[in-house]
């Protein structure tokens, strides 16, 4: 099980996770992305290393 570590403050809300790996990623109100879940195994860790790897500002870790 990998863990996703997201830092909300350096998000710059641009939608790149959310449309790499929607199943897990969504706009928040505060037009910035969080993740529907933070424990990840399988075809789930891939999406979010996916995810993490197009975010501009690197604020999305899998560990």
């Amino acid at each position: 099980m990998a863990k996703i570590i997201h830092d909300l403050k350096a998000c710059i809300g641009c939608g790149a996770c959310t449309a790499i790996c929607p199943a897990n990623w969504q706009m928040g109100e505060d037009n910035k992305a969080h993740p529907a879940k933070t424990a990840v195994s399988g075809d789930e860790l891939k999406c979010n290393q996916e995810a993490a790897q197009v975010c501009p500002v690197n604020c999305i870790k899998v560990e």
